[in-house]
């Protein structure tokens, strides 16, 4: 990918192109790594940890509306069609 220029803002922020966010696999809200490389900086997706990801699992599941036991349910219906969206139909 070639590289891209950004301005930054009065406030210090700094807009990520979408094609880049998009490639790393950037949401809105999620947190990143802000690493000090010499007159440079490396932006990474921070990893979260067990707890961070137990609140963002409630925070997302709050959202929707849905209980545990209800995302449970759908959640072998769910790989079943992901498997024939990358693999094709199941041969009896």
């Amino acid at each position: 990918m070639k590289s891209t220029t950004a301005t930054i803002k009065a406030r210090g922020q700094l807009t990520i192109p979408k094609k880049i966010r998009e490639m790393i696999h950037l949401e809105e809200g999620q947190a990143v790594s802000i690493i000090p490389a010499d007159e440079a900086v490396i932006i990474t997706p921070k990893r979260l940890k067990l707890d961070d990801a137990r609140r963002e699992i409630r925070r997302i599941m709050k959202q929707s509306g849905y209980s545990a036991a209800e995302l449970l349910a759908g959640l072998k219906d769910e790989r079943e069609n992901l498997f024939q969206d990358i693999y094709g139909k199941k041969s009896d």
